[in-house]
């Protein structure tokens, strides 16, 4: 008897044990089988028989029949190869089941994932190509009537050579296995314009993607949570999804694994967007309880910014002094966009302190973004400085605009702080100019192939290059082993990030119209700028419903219907 009592305690201390060392995954797991066969080596001597086989649905199973599979052979020092699209980016792996071929021995392939077709035809170690974050290039051995599955990253496109000599490798299914969250659309966006349509929902597409167990910034490279990058996302999220736990996860996990007086990714400006996405998505979901367990470290952290400002009002802020990184070399114009950025965060920290009762330090924040707004530096042309100064209060948006921000139209745009550029262009009343600039810089993502928005992008590189769903031909020039700059050099450039997600965001405040004047969504402003489009219509996520909006000119007016839940206000 007291063995039996013994037995039944240690089976009750190894499930305690056991449960809490697992998690369960919050995410869901889809299978898709490729849309296209892009290329084939068939060798000579006919290596690869019935290709089409692999765009049929699949269902995991391997099977005792070989019926209407996939044969690659190798023989005569020839060795198949293919690659095969599977017709949008996702983050996740392949799955592979194989048949019952003549050897049972295991078969060796090599494995190519790639975000454009380039990529996956090219080698880690050419062209920037690499295995960073994530593997991508790689090789494994494949059971004989199995399943297999691969390890995970982000593509869209995936090459598979047979590496082993006078082999044959049956193949019933490659598949990939798309990994993310399951979680409804709430918020939406159609209008007259189906260019704008498709960019506002690549965006969206773009931040679900990197909606993981955290909140990364991209799924290829990146796979980490950056702060400054989480803010246009947040800014996507709050108007697709509305709430979402993946952000206060990602906010946490940064304030728990950088002790004060650190700054958050090693970026000083990182640790100010920790600030402003707070007070953004306090705004947004009106979650005081989960303000107040931030105060300790937000006060700290407001304390600790008070000390890089002189008496001129001139910041003092150390670390990498970064904005993003196409205005990395403009050391004049970093200077300027963070003496805004820290300006527009002693706003937001006032604002914060107060919802938390601490008004002698929110008094403080405030008196020295006054302050900080009486010295004003020259942005030296970096649009993205200037955008920062208008949205800050330090110039004149339509001042910084006409100047800086629309010359050249969306020339020198990038896609991280283009965002700030389209809000400060919209708080300078050129709506039709940053529509325009969305139509032009992301369209022209579109243009190229993109199912998803690129770490960064310039329009000078599309004269003369391919799509990135295309093999290069001869004499034109591969959009993305060609270009790319600093951490995104050519191949190693991600082409689904995050922060490039900021037209989503935009096109919901600004031209569907909606403005959250009190936290939690409680008071909507609803103020819409359709610039030449007809009509436009959608719904914005709130923490008490989703509000359906509609806009439509008619007789040189325009005409707005709104329905709104119980307990949100609405004016206009």
């Amino acid at each position: 008897m007291i063995r039996k009592r013994l037995g039944g305690i240690l089976l009750f201390l190894m499930i305690a044990v056991i449960g809490r060392s697992q998690y369960a995954d919050i995410r869901t797991r889809t299978y898709i089988a490729p849309t296209r066969i892009v290329w084939q080596y068939n060798g000579s001597g006919g290596l690869i028989h019935n290709i089409n086989a692999l765009l049929k649905p699949g269902d995991g199973q391997g099977v005792l029949t070989n019926r209407n599979l996939c044969v690659l052979k190798s023989t005569g020092g020839e060795y198949p190869s293919f690659l095969v699209d599977f017709g949008k980016e996702i983050q996740g792996g392949l799955r592979i089941v194989t048949g019952r071929s003549k050897s049972k021995e295991p078969v060796k392939i090599r494995i190519r994932l790639g975000e454009s077709v380039s990529e996956a035809m090219t080698p880690v170690g050419t062209k920037g190509a690499m295995n960073d974050h994530a593997m991508r290039d790689f090789t494994m051995e494949l059971p004989w009537l199995g399943t297999t599955e691969t390890v995970h990253s982000g593509f869209r496109f995936a090459r598979i050579d047979l590496l082993d000599a006078d082999t044959e490798l049956l193949l019933k299914e490659v598949n990939a296995v798309s990994v993310m969250r399951d979680i409804p659309y709430r918020g939406s966006f159609r209008c007259n314009d189906d260019r704008l349509n498709e960019i506002w929902m690549t965006g969206a597409y773009t931040v679900h993607l990197n909606m993981q167990e955290y909140l990364w910034d991209g799924i290829k490279r990146d796979r980490l949570v950056w702060l400054g990058d989480m803010h246009p996302e947040v800014m996507t999220i709050s108007s697709v999804f509305g709430f979402n736990e993946v952000v206060p996860r990602s906010l946490d996990l940064s304030r728990d694994t950088t002790p004060l007086p650190g700054w958050m990714n090693s970026i000083s400006s990182y640790s100010l967007w920790w600030i402003l996405i707070h007070k953004e998505w306090y705004l947004y979901q009106g979650d005081l309880e989960y303000l107040k367990r931030q105060k300790d470290y937000l006060t700290g952290l407001l304390n600790h910014l008070l000390t890089k400002v002189d008496e001129s009002g001139k910041e003092h802020l150390d670390g990498k002094r970064f904005l993003d990184w196409p205005s990395e070399r403009n050391r004049q114009g970093i200077n300027a966009g963070l003496q805004a950025l820290l300006s527009m965060t002693f706003d937001a920290g006032a604002m914060l302190c107060e919802a938390l009762g601490d008004n002698v330090l929110a008094a403080t924040c405030a008196e020295v973004s006054a302050r900080m707004k009486q010295y004003v530096p020259d942005a030296n042309g970096s649009k993205q400085a200037a955008a920062l100064l208008a949205l800050a209060g330090l110039v004149d948006a339509a001042e910084a605009d006409n100047n800086v921000i629309s010359v050249g139209g969306a020339k020198n745009f990038s896609t991280f702080y283009g965002y700030y550029m389209l809000q400060a262009q919209a708080k300078a009343g050129n709506y039709q100019g940053a529509i325009d600039v969305i139509r032009t810089y992301w369209g022209g993502m579109l243009d190229m192939g993109a199912t998803t928005f690129w770490e960064d992008f310039n329009l000078e590189w599309i004269p003369g290059s391919a799509p990135i769903d295309e093999l290069i031909p001869a004499g034109k020039k591969d959009i993305h082993g060609d270009f790319g700059n600093f951490c995104y050099s050519r191949l190693r450039h991600s082409l689904c990030h995050g922060w490039a997600s900021g037209p989503t965001a935009w096109l919901s405040e600004h031209v569907l119209g909606v403005k959250v004047m009190t936290p939690g969504c409680r008071t909507l402003k609803i103020e819409p700028h359709l610039g030449d489009l007809e009509w436009v219509e959608g719904t914005f996520p709130t923490p008490k419903g989703d509000v359906r909006i509609s806009h439509r000119k008619q007789n040189g007016k325009i005409v707005t219907k709104v329905k709104a839940p119980k307990g949100v206000k609405i004016i206009d």
